[in-house]
């Protein structure tokens, strides 16, 4: 079993920046894949990106956030993070973290929220125009 917890939403003016990151225990923290997903009111779960648990982590983003997103991962302190950058009002939603174990990641494709085993509870970002 893993365990998921983000930290770091809020309310954010357009243009500015947020970090999130996500804690995992329960499992040795470098076999598992790391994604972060959003889900806005009314809409479905959708991909951000994500990070493979291979050394040298290959990424992936959505066209919406790249160039905007940055995904990091911290084997030593179990962690993973997302620097979000030139926020817009459109990138509001709940966000989550997700993982699982041993799934590639090749740049450019996009994770459905099936892909992923475990996740946390969420946290909020509210990006004001």
């Amino acid at each position: 079993q893993v365990l998921l917890t983000e930290s770091g939403g809020g309310l954010v003016q357009a243009g500015g920046s947020l970090r999130l990151s996500c804690a995992a225990s329960g499992r040795t923290f470098s076999t598992l894949t790391m994604g972060w997903f959003r889900q806005a009111p009314g809409k479905e779960r959708e991909f951000v990106g994500a990070i493979s648990w291979r050394s040298g982590g290959s990424t992936s983003y959505a066209d919406s956030v790249k160039g905007r997103f940055t995904i990091s991962r911290d084997n030593a302190q179990n962690t993973v993070s997302l620097q979000m950058n030139s926020l817009k009002p459109e990138d509001t939603a709940v966000y989550y973290c997700a993982g699982d174990v041993r799934r590639g990641i090749f740049s450019g494709t996009y994770y459905t929220p099936s892909q992923f085993h475990y996740w946390g509870p969420g946290t909020q970002v509210t990006v004001s125009s």
